[in-house]
């Protein structure tokens, strides 16, 4: 790994930090700049995408949600579709993902099966429980908000369209993003319910 390289893994505002161990993982070698990178991750998302909606799928099976991740980043990254084994800024402890995201894929079966929440409400609180427990070592917004788009599909909504802008760059979109993230870490849906239907 070039130390020259290393500005290109810099996270964006509520992102996380690479490992040099996961840093190691880049598989494109032409890749020397944050524009590249990025760019070799949306194309790969993009086809992860595409096969995801191939078909109507319920993303709550943790084989699906691993090859989900699998397919939307392992083009560009070594581990993707595996869980991170390190401690990040946010998420929980690494050794509890498997047990944290089984009991999440079986929560949300049993609200859906019981319609519990309304439909926007369920796909926001799943989202939510998603990205908290972090189970990838980078990616984990955009895959949970994925798989949010296909568990709505599965359920015959629309999409959400999470701020209509882009929400991987800082700015207004991303900050109501975030602020919507951390209200709910204190079990307040209200604004991430508004948020993700915003234009």
């Amino acid at each position: 790994m070039n130390d020259d390289l290393d500005d290109i893994f810099e996270e964006s505002e509520g992102g996380t930090d690479l490992t040099e161990e996961e840093k190691e993982g880049l598989i494109p070698s032409y890749i020397s700049t944050r524009g590249e990178l990025n760019q070799a991750e949306q194309q790969n998302i993009v086809k992860g995408e595409l096969w995801a909606f191939t078909k109507k799928r319920n993303p709550l099976d943790i084989k699906f949600l691993n090859d989900l991740h699998k397919k939307m980043y392992g083009e560009v990254w070594e581990w993707a579709g595996s869980y991170r084994k390190t401690a990040r800024n946010i998420g929980i402890d690494a050794y509890r993902i498997p047990t944290e995201l089984k009991q999440l894929v079986d929560d949300t079966q049993y609200q859906l099966d019981h319609a519990t929440y309304p439909p926007d409400e369920l796909a926001a609180r799943f989202h939510h429980r998603l990205v908290f427990i972090h189970p990838f070592p980078n990616g984990n917004g955009r895959h949970s908000r994925l798989a949010t788009d296909i568990l709505l599909h599965f359920m015959d909504q629309e999409r959400f369209t999470w701020g209509a802008g882009d929400i991987t760059r800082k700015g207004d979109v991303r900050s109501r993003y975030i602020a919507a993230l951390q209200a709910a870490d204190n079990h307040d849906y209200g604004l991430l319910i508004e948020f993700v239907r915003s234009e």
